[in-house]
Formats: C-alpha cells, structure tokens, sequence
C-alpha cells in the first residue's frame, strides 16, 4: 500500500462527517399529545385514536430506532420502537406522529398503550433507562385539544407547555411566520445606514480606549524609567569646605585640587550640569574660568 496516510486521512474524514450528520437522541423532544380524538386526524386503518409527536430540535437527522415510549414511569420499556425499521428517523426541524391506538401489531408508528388525561408520556432512549423527554397531560384537556411544547419566540431551544385548540400532528408548533431579529432589523433598516453607524461608533469608542490605555501606560513606563530628581543636600560650610581641601592638596596635590576647586566652583556657582545620581557632568560655561583665555598666558624666556 503506497498511501496509506491519505487512505487514514479519508476515513476519520468520512468519520466526521457521518458524526457531524447524525446528531444526538437527546435532541429530540415530545412535540405534541393528543387524547380524546373525535374529529381529527385519522391513522391507516380509518381510526381516530389519540396521538404523540416527536419533534427533532437539530439542524442533522436523527435516528429514533431502538428508543421507547412509555406512559408509566415504572415501565420505561413498554413500547420498544423497532430499530430494524429504515424510516424510524427524522430530518432536521421536523416531526413523527405515533399512533397511540394500543395495538402494537398494526406497524411501526402504532404504539402498545393508549394516551389518557392525567398521564405522563415519556421519551426513553435507547438503553431503556435515560428519558430523553417528557410531557405532562393535564387532567382537564378538553376534546380535539391538545398540549404542545411551542418554542419560545423562535430559540427553537427552550419551550413552553400551552394546551393548544388547534392541534397541528406532524407540523411545526407555534407561529411559523415568526421573524427574527435580523429580519425585524432589516424591514426598519434596509440600507443598513443605522447598523453601519452602529459599527463605527463601536469601533472608534474601542479604538479611543485603546488610546487610552496605551497612553497612559506609556507615561507609566516613562516615570519608572527616569531617575529620581537629586535630594537637595546640606549647604557646604566654611569647615567642610576647608576639610574636602585640605585632604584633595594633601593627597593629589595642588595642581590637582586647582582644577577640582574650579569644577566645584562652576558646579556650585553658575556651571551647567545634569542631575544624574552620583555623577557631575562639567560642561563649558560662558560664565565660569574655563573659557578664560588669560588661564592660557604664560612668559617666554628673552
């Protein structure tokens, strides 16, 4: 086999594919239940028994075969839906009617136990224990009236239990000309101007912010960075000064203690200097001696 990376490559592709597709039993919910039925809905044999409707919530198919209904919460098992039956599932959004007619030997979609006023019907999945879903029958449903769980605005994810006087078996619940939000936008605002003025001003008050906090932690980093101002220091004293030098002629001299009594005199006085720490920066001063040319004079021998 020459390649059979791609060969793996295709399968976990077609493995996911198929996962994408086939979406969870916990999608599916009990759309609709219908008892007493007189002049509704007619099953292949030309009766009219009470029903139950599965709706699926997914946007995939699923497959319902193996799973159970059941009215009896000791007895989740008591209607098997067979799972060698190829049409035991439901496309994306849509809905299956069973038969609630009590006999079981009629097909598929015809279950062993019959819907009464009171009762609850439950949803069970395929290992017989998890139910999927539930629906509650109230006690005084009138006639031809069914309960239906009907999405609330059109989330299609949470539902509300109405009893509704117009039963719908294998449709959808609730107002099908629903709109959403997008569309309700899109009637009051079809050039789009108020949601392209929205969009700027969103993106100009993020951008400011942003301005913000970029500037304000740029003279952050400039504070820390710069050294402190130099602490203002005690005033050099007559004794202090005589001290500094009488140790700077003793030690380096009197040449040596010149130039450093000038730098300090240029410093003190009207020097230009910066105000690193420990340092003194001696520059060039219009007013100090450095710059004095008569310092440059001396006499030449005749």
């Amino acid at each position: 086999m020459k390649h059979p990376r791609f060969i793996i490559i295709a399968l976990l592709a077609g493995l996911t594919a198929f996962s994408a597709g086939a979406q969870n039993l916990s999608d599916l919910r009990i759309g609709e239940v219908l008892c007493e039925n007189t002049s509704g809905l007619v099953d292949g044999f030309g009766q009219r028994n009470g029903w139950i409707e599965l709706f699926n919530n997914s946007n995939g198919t699923v497959k319902f075969g193996g799973c159970y209904l059941s009215d009896d919460a000791s007895n989740l098992k008591k209607y098997h839906i067979p799972s060698s039956d190829r049409s035991t599932q439901v496309g994306p959004r849509q809905s299956v009617v069973f038969y609630a007619s009590g006999n079981s030997s009629q097909g598929t979609y015809y279950t062993n136990f019959t819907v009464e006023k009171g009762e609850t019907v439950y949803l069970v999945s395929n290992d017989g224990r998890t139910i999927i879903d539930q629906m509650e029958i109230p006690a005084g449903l009138p006639a031809d009236q069914s309960v239906a769980k009907v999405p609330v605005g059109i989330k299609e994810m949470d539902f509300e239990v109405r009893v509704n006087g117009k039963p719908s078996p294998g449709a959808y619940n609730g107002d099908v000309d629903a709109k959403t939000k997008s569309e309700v936008i899109k009637e009051k605002d079809p050039h789009g101007w108020v949601l392209t003025l929205i969009s700027v001003m969103v993106v100009f008050s993020a951008l400011l912010i942003l301005a913000f906090i970029f500037g304000w932690i740029g003279k952050w980093n400039k504070r820390s960075k710069e050294a402190p101002a130099p602490k203002a220091g005690k005033k050099v004293t007559d004794e202090i000064a005589a001290a500094i030098s009488m140790a700077l002629q003793q030690e380096l001299g009197e040449e040596v203690y010149a130039a450093i009594a000038l730098a300090l005199d240029d410093y003190l006085g009207t020097g230009v200097h910066d105000a690193e720490s420990f340092f003194i920066t001696i520059v060039p001063s219009q007013n100090g001696n450095w710059n004095d040319k008569t310092q440059n004079f001396r006499q030449l021998p005749r």
